[in-house]
């Protein structure tokens, strides 16, 4: 696997907070490899290369940050989409989010998060964190071969291919 190709998939609705952890990222040289969407339902969109990211070049990203409380679709939705679909369940999946409330965990976890991170409020707390998850994800992990594509299937949130 090219490790320099691999990309992030960032899930996040706030602004801010989503510059703030391209800024993170960018700071370990991985600000050319993340791909940012603002809702559930573009996550979706981009994971199953519907609308808007029908053409889009590249496989499946080899990691997700996903933020929990999102319109359209929240971050628990999106988990268990992508976790229930046989082209999807092995990506892994890292809920980023200022939750720390314990039925938040609870949720993520019966959901199938791969890891749950709190977001530290001190930026070097936060540059810290991000470090060690893209370390481990992204250069320890070993992650599972991408699934050939799946039929077209039907879910709660539309046909999806």
């Amino acid at each position: 696997m090219n490790k320099n190709a691999d990309t992030i998939l960032l899930v996040e609705d706030n602004p801010d907070d989503a510059e703030l952890t391209r800024l993170a990222l960018a700071r370990h040289g991985l600000d050319g490899r993340v791909t940012h969407v603002s809702d559930g339902m573009q996550a979706l969109d981009y994971l199953y290369r519907r609308d808007g990211f029908a053409n889009r070049a590249g496989g499946n990203p080899t990691l997700i940050l996903l933020d929990l409380k999102m319109p359209l679709l929240d971050g628990i939705g999106v988990l268990k989409e992508i976790k229930g679909s046989d082209q999807l369940h092995n990506i892994p999946v890292v809920v980023l989010t200022s939750s720390t409330e314990p039925s938040d965990l609870l949720r993520a976890y019966e959901a199938g998060t791969n890891a749950y991170i709190a977001k530290p409020t001190e930026f070097s707390q936060f540059l810290s964190a991000m470090k060690h998850v893209c370390e481990f994800w992204l250069n320890i992990n070993q992650t599972a071969p991408q699934s050939p594509s799946a039929a077209t299937r039907v879910s709660g949130f539309g046909e999806l291919n």
